[in-house]
This record gives C-alpha cells, sequence and structure tokens, in this order.
C-alpha cells in the first residue's frame, strides 16, 4: 500500500528536501510537488490524493486558505519553521505538525501516523459497505459485495467468487439477482453474474476479469454496454 502525496511549499530548497524524503520512503508515492495552493488544487481536483505535506507560510493563499477552499480535504501533515501556528494547525484536523528543519526520524513518525489512520478510516468505510450474507459450509459469511467478482451457477449450488476467495451456497442464480444491487450486478449468461466494477474488457463472446473469461450470451452484450457507460 502506497499513500498518494502532494507537497505545497514556496521554498524551492524545502520543496526538494521534503519531495526527496517521500520518494525514499517505500510506502508513499509523489504525484507532485508545488510552490502555490493554485497548482495545488488543480492537481487534486485531477489525482487522487490521500495526504498533503503542507506549508503554512506562502503569498498570496496561506497553508489555511488553501484548506478552506477544498471540499474533500486530504490527511494535512503540516510543516512550517515556526511552532505558534500548532494550536491553529490541529483545529484543521492534522494528521500531524512538522517544525523545519524536518529530522528523518520525526518524518518517518509522522508519515507512519498518517498510515495507521488512512487503515482505520478504509476498515471503517468497509464495515459501513454494503453486503450480504451467505451460508457456507454450515457457516454464515458476511460477503461485502464490493469484493464479489462474479457469481456462477454451480449444480444445485452457486458459487460466490470474491477478491479472496470462493464459497459454494446452495442457493438459486435468480435468489442472488435479487438481493444484489442491479446497479453494479449484471447477468450476463444464464450461469453468471458480474460485478461490473470488475470487468477488464469484454468482446461478443465473453467479458473478462483478470485471466478469467466469462460467458456472454448473445442478447446480453447490449444490456452489458450500458450498464458500463453508466458506471
Amino acid at each position: 500500500m502506497k499513500l498518494n502525496c502532494v507537497v505545497v511549499d514556496d521554498s524551492s530548497i524545502q520543496r526538494m528536501i521534503i519531495a526527496k524524503l517521500v520518494n525514499n520512503h517505500q510506502h508513499l508515492h509523489l504525484i507532485g510537488d508545488f510552490s502555490n495552493a493554485i497548482e495545488a488544487k488543480n492537481c487534486i481536483s485531477i489525482h487522487t490524493v490521500d495526504l498533503i505535506f503542507l506549508d503554512i507560510e506562502m503569498p498570496v493563499i496561506n497553508g489555511f486558505d488553501f484548506l478552506d477552499g477544498l471540499k474533500i480535504k486530504p490527511q494535512i501533515i503540516f510543516i512550517t519553521s515556526k511552532a505558534e501556528y500548532a494550536m491553529k494547525a490541529f483545529d484543521y484536523d492534522a494528521t500531524d505538525y512538522l517544525q523545519k528543519p524536518i529530522a528523518l526520524e520525526r518524518f518517518n513518525a509522522s508519515v507512519k501516523r498518517a498510515i495507521d489512520l488512512h487503515l482505520l478510516r478504509n476498515e471503517n468505510k468497509e464495515e459501513e459497505g454494503e453486503h450480504i450474507f451467505i451460508k457456507s459450509n454450515l457457516k454464515k459469511l458476511k460477503v461485502f459485495t464490493s469484493k464479489i467478482k462474479w457469481i456462477e451457477a454451480y449444480g444445485d449450488y452457486v458459487r460466490v467468487v470474491t477478491e479472496e476467495d470462493s464459497n459454494l451456497v446452495l442457493s438459486t442464480m435468480k435468489s442472488f439477482e435479487n438481493d444484489l444491487s442491479k446497479d453494479k450486478f449484471i447477468r450476463v449468461h444464464k450461469s453468471y453474474i458480474v460485478n461490473i466494477d470488475k470487468i477488464d474488457r469484454f468482446n461478443s463472446k465473453f467479458a473478462e476479469i483478470g485471466v478469467t473469461k466469462i460467458p456472454l450470451s448473445r442478447n446480453k452484450k447490449e444490456d452489458l454496454v450500458k450498464a458500463l457507460s453508466m458506471s
């Protein structure tokens, strides 16, 4: 796992120092470094950014004003030479506050805090995510629908294939069709229901999920094209 990062600092020397620290860290990926808030905001509107290393004192738009203008706020690690901004920084729910010059050990500790918070937030989102319960091998299992790749008729059973594993369930394809969101799942064949988000490519005969080719009924191709265009 890597956090997508940007660095915003009007000092070219400081940007270079922080960018080097980011590039040398195995769990960080540098999207870009910027000398002003306007350029940084344009980048964030295009790319998914998990973490911003943000200077506070910048001309025209300072770090706090920059954050006020963001609709979606990534994690923030403030970087400044002055300790007096610390209290205000945490009013902005900052992940951390680093003072220049930045020591490697302190930088790594700050990044670890950001990674831990990122993982915790994702776990919480997963817990709240859409899910179904299936009964397999006498156990009731909670399955998040976002992780289902496809569902396959398997004799008297149905095989539910997820990102982690697969389970045989004594059920019918019709039952799964009724339980799953029609915005995300489509029956492409009498024996297959697929998660639209997992499809990598398709042609007139198959829908491909990874290396698996799933047969596509002739009369289902138009439905699949429509579903993919709306997803």
